[in-house]
């Protein structure tokens, strides 16, 4: 199965880079690859690759009128994060695979908790079926059990895979690490899964935290230094930049969480919240909070 995604993403991948390409050209390029084994992509092979791409990844392969294939616009963008995240995966594999390259020398994140219980929830959500678990919340004295969840999506975050969806008893949205279930089972029962995009809870939050709270301007100023970093890796996708005197001026359509407060913070003096008043607030707050527990040590939670 392994070898058979790295296929599928070798010929994104190859649609992606190239544009419209004929069979001819798709089996030249595909002889070159450490996919090929030296021989080419048979006709209803590649139809069957093409098949399982759109199922699989929902990436649309066409065919214009000079029988040359091309990737349609409208998935690649629809899909554009999960089409990346898999060619970098690919890259990743392919060079750690070859021989010129000397064992350590490429370093990626640990994510622990992709390994037990990812797979059961994408299983669950591909067959739109039930999940129940064991939760220990770090703000829970106890682990929370016999919890039956309706998964819709899952989203990694900082080094943690989340999975998204209605808690059943309590019937709201909830968000889950999976680093810290305990044990899970997939359930027979099934559940009609809703018309929800993770853009209808996301779109305009950092981290994964919901909210209900109204989507609101904000205004950061920044060194020219990082707006350098920001330019190159938005902080996100709403951001619009302003370019001032020896300074930038970024704004964004965001609601006020907990994670956005700690992730301005991280930036330490290389900026500033400008507006909205409740979130240089919110920020201050913290920071004097932080700057009073090295000022009196002895005021630090649980000294």
């Amino acid at each position: 199965m392994k070898d058979t995604l790295n296929k599928y993403v070798w010929i994104i991948d190859t649609l992606n880079r190239y544009g419209h390409l004929s069979r001819a050209e798709i089996n030249d390029l595909w002889l070159k690859s450490a996919c090929s084994d030296g021989r080419p992509i048979p006709e209803r092979t590649f139809f069957h690759y093409r098949r399982e791409i759109e199922e699989t990844f929902h990436v649309d392969i066409l065919c214009d009128n000079f029988g040359r294939y091309y990737i349609d616009e409208s998935t690649r963008n629809m899909n554009l994060q999960m089409t990346n995240w898999l060619l970098e995966s690919f890259a990743v594999n392919n060079a750690i695979q070859d021989p010129s390259i000397q064992s350590g020398r490429v370093v990626v994140e640990d994510v622990p908790s992709a390994r037990e219980f990812l797979p059961t929830v994408l299983r669950a959500i591909g067959e739109s079926s039930k999940v129940r678990f064991t939760y220990a919340g770090f703000s829970r004295s106890r682990p929370e059990e016999g919890i039956v969840f309706r998964p819709w999506f899952v989203k990694r975050y900082k080094q943690r895979w989340y999975m998204v969806g209605m808690k059943e008893r309590s019937n709201d949205v909830r968000t889950y690490a999976l680093d810290r279930v305990k044990e899970m089972q997939m359930l027979p029962e099934r559940f009609d899964m809703p018309d929800v995009k993770p853009d209808d809870i996301f779109e305009n939050l950092i981290g994964i935290t919901s909210s209900r709270a109204d989507v609101r301007d904000v205004r950061i100023q920044t060194t020219p230094t990082q707006a350098k970093y920001f330019r190159a890796l938005p902080f996100h996708h709403t951001q619009q930049e302003t370019i001032g005197d020896n300074y930038s001026i970024f704004a964004y359509r965001l609601k006020l969480n907990y994670e956005l407060v700690h992730e301005l913070l991280g930036y330490g003096d290389s900026l500033k919240v400008l507006e909205p008043k409740e979130l240089r607030l919110m920020v201050a707050e913290q920071a004097r909070s932080m700057l009073k527990f090295y000022e009196d040590p002895e005021s630090f939670p649980g000294e």
